[in-house]
């Protein structure tokens, strides 16, 4: 098993930045993708970033490319998503997540398999 808990969410205004932060317990970890996904009201849970288990690939969506960045310290079994100049529709829920085992599917959620509970992320304009 795999447990994730989100921290860092919080309220800021337009072209501000935040960094949400996820820990993770479970041996499990060090060998598994993770992503970050959000949820905004009404709209469906999206593909944000994901970080393969050393580190070394990243992915984003088109979206938030060039504004945030995922990074991962094994060592203290957490995952970051530092996000910078932070716009109105980046407001969502943004849930950390570790991916099941096999290549691909970076960015789908249904190849993730353990679910955080979601930190709140409010951009104001």
């Amino acid at each position: 098993q795999v447990q994730l808990v989100e921290s860092g969410g919080g309220w800021v205004q337009a072209g501000g930045s935040l960094r949400v932060s996820c820990a993770a317990s479970g041996r499990t970890f060090t060998s598994r993708t993770m992503g970050w996904f959000r949820q905004a009201p009404g709209k469906e849970r999206e593909f944000v970033a994901a970080i393969t288990s050393s580190g070394g690939s990243t992915y984003y969506s088109d979206s938030v490319k060039g504004r945030f960045t995922i990074s991962r310290d094994n060592a203290k079994n957490t995952v970051y998503l530092q996000m910078n100049s932070l716009k109105p529709e980046d407001t969502a829920i943004y849930y950390c997540a570790a991916k099941t085992y096999g290549s691909g599917g970076y960015y789908s959620v249904a190849t993730y398999a353990y679910w955080g509970q979601g930190t709140q992320v409010t951009v104001s304009s």
